[in-house]
């Protein structure tokens, strides 16, 4: 299943309108995409959520740690795509940081 989604969001980065054709919208329909990630968003957290209940206070440290990739990610694409230098390192990499630092006090506390 990762890797099937690891693929999938390699194609949405490599040939995003091919990708979002196939995904069933087109790549112009910012509503359509907005939504997507929306519910991506939500669907880290349930994540999140279900290891926390599943397996402990460990697990959800070491996936607080995984999970840090999304905003590190998201501050490079803020970077790369004319952002603001400040909303990429306040929001995202001030993100990444308390995921990092809160997954490593679970994991190793």
């Amino acid at each position: 299943m990762g890797g099937g989604s690891g693929w999938l969001g390699t194609r949405f980065l490599l040939t995003p309108a091919r990708a979002t054709l196939d995904f069933g919208v087109a790549a112009d329909n910012l509503r359509a995409l907005t939504a997507i990630k929306g519910v991506r968003d939500i669907a880290s957290g349930l994540v999140l959520l279900v290891v926390w209940a599943a397996a402990g206070r460990t697990a959800l440290g070491w996936a607080l740690v995984a999970a840090a990739f999304t905003p590190v990610a998201d501050a490079v694409i803020v970077l790369t795509n004319g952002g603001r230098r400040a909303t990429a390192l306040g929001v995202h990499g001030v993100t990444a940081a308390v995921l990092v630092a809160a997954g490593l006090i679970l994991a190793l506390g």
